[in-house]
């Protein structure tokens, strides 16, 4: 029985093609659950397995996707049964491990979670693991103290795929959003998710100048790093929190340890790929409660299989607004 997949395989020269090709259902790799996928998405990791791999893909050929979302076809764990609907993100599913960009795909039962009441597939993989990265990113500044009445809360690269969905969030819970952008054709789609303020990218891309500034920000969700994460641990209020995210502006921090020593900030990193079971039934519960699904309607674009290529490449260039939903029976 053959399946289509989008395919990544390796030349001599090192070079590398994506094209969607018939595999036989025999190639999957080994695992518990074989699930008939419906969606997948498309995230920063996605653009760097289409293309060199970026030191994430091992063994050629390969099948990135690091999300899915379907319906159980066969399962040897109890925990699953056919006609299941489950969602995948994580555990180096699309990297070390053939994922989502195909009709098929064959996992282990413990990287599954049950598909939430309320959510359709689609729905999951509009959100997928930049919805879930935020959601975590909420969970993680609220257990830390962080509350609607404590002020504004920054999201930076707020147009991409972690920003938006946790600029939506945010503004459904009631909280003052800042968003951060460097493309001003966005204002518009930003505020329409619920941001109050947009802040040009400009105004906080400098390094640090001085180590501490103006008490500005009760939370912030980072998606940029580098020198941009720096100036905003100075502009931290007192005993507040940033949720580090993403690096899109570099992996390097050039700055001081005043802001936590003085100001007693906290520099939470945010894990989505191993989190614990637990966590993660929290969060898609979460994400099913507090996500406004007309505004993650909003931001989703449709893909196919094939658009994949063009699109990864787009992403890693900070050129994809919002979410895209791959339906890869189209």
């Amino acid at each position: 029985m053959t399946f289509k997949a989008l395919v990544v395989e390796k030349a001599e020269d090192g070079s590398t093609q994506a094209s969607v090709q018939m595999l036989e259902e025999s190639r999957l790799p080994d695992g518990d659950v074989t699930v008939a996928v419906d969606y997948s998405t498309l995230n920063y990791k996605d653009g760097l397995c289409l293309g060199s791999g970026g030191g994430l893909v091992r063994t050629y050929p390969h099948v990135p996707g690091i999300d899915f979302a379907g319906t159980v076809e066969t399962s040897s764990d109890a925990r699953y049964k056919p006609g299941d609907k489950v969602v995948l993100t994580g555990w180096r599913v699309g990297e070390a491990w053939w994922g989502g960009y195909a009709q098929k795909a064959r996992v282990k039962a413990d990287w599954l979670v049950p598909l939430p009441e309320g959510l359709t597939t689609r729905d999951a993989m509009a959100i997928g693991t930049a919805g879930f990265t935020s959601m975590l990113a909420v969970m993680a500044l609220e257990d830390h103290g962080l509350k609607p009445d404590n002020g504004p809360v920054l999201v930076t690269g707020a147009a991409g795929g972690v920003g938006s969905v946790a600029t939506a969030i945010l503004a459904h819970l009631g909280y003052e959003v800042a968003a951060v952008t460097g493309r001003p054709e966005t204002e518009d789609y930003l505020k329409g998710l619920g941001a109050s303020r947009i802040v040009p990218r400009e105004e906080l891309a400098e390094t640090v100048k001085r180590p501490l500034e103006s008490e500005t920000w009760a939370g912030c969700i980072d998606a940029v790093g580098g020198a941009m994460l720096a100036r905003v641990l100075g502009q931290m209020k007192y005993r507040a929190s940033v949720a580090a995210v993403g690096l899109a502006g570099g992996a390097a921090l050039p700055a001081t340890v005043v802001p936590f020593l003085l100001r007693g900030v906290n520099l939470l990193g945010i894990d989505s790929v191993l989190q614990p079971y637990d966590n993660r039934l929290r969060a898609w519960s979460r994400l099913a409660q507090d996500l406004p699904l007309d505004k993650l309607r909003d931001m989703v674009f449709p893909a196919t299989l094939s658009d994949l290529p063009e699109l990864g490449a787009a992403i890693l260039k900070g050129g994809v607004k919002g979410r895209a939903v791959v339906d890869v029976n189209a």
